[in-house]
């Protein structure tokens, strides 16, 4: 079945049950962000990760295949993106971007973060001036290889 088709039956069932992704992720017994990267048709899960999905979710056979199917990744949004959420981290990397380079290669040489060897959690402080987003990314350092 298709990524994009899959993605939307998902969606459907974890709001009829009323599941957040945090307690899907626990149940499959694997990272918040990286469950709703794999479920949203961005990344692939292991046949048995697929499977607990699909028991949770009540998915037929053909959707919980797909989650094991590698997904053409980068196809989820337009560029720069339109939805004010992730048009903030777009504005960041814009605003930031330059600074984090320089400070990367400062600190590592010239290379670049991997975005395959690498974690992400967005986690929320409470705060009385206005709650905090905390997003935290870690990825393995990638040197640029001289030949």
């Amino acid at each position: 079945m298709d990524r994009t088709n899959s993605t939307m039956i998902i969606l459907q069932a974890k709001a009829e049950k009323k599941l957040s992704w945090q307690e899907i992720a626990e149940r499959v017994g694997a990272a918040e962000v990286w469950v709703a990267t794999a479920l949203l048709g961005q990344a692939t899960m292991a046949p048995e990760q697929a499977a607990k999905v699909g028991e949770i979710l009540a998915l037929s056979p053909e959707v919980t295949a797909s989650l094991t199917t590698p997904p053409f990744r980068g196809n989820a949004i337009q560029m720069p993106p339109s939805e004010p959420a992730l048009y903030r981290l777009y504005e960041i990397i814009m605003v930031y971007g330059p600074a984090f380079k320089e400070i990367l290669n400062e600190k590592f040489g010239d290379g670049i973060m991997s975005a395959i060897d690498y974690e992400m959690h967005i986690d929320k402080r409470e705060d009385p001036n206005g709650d905090r987003v905390i997003v935290t990314l870690n990825g393995k350092f990638l040197p640029y290889k001289k030949f």
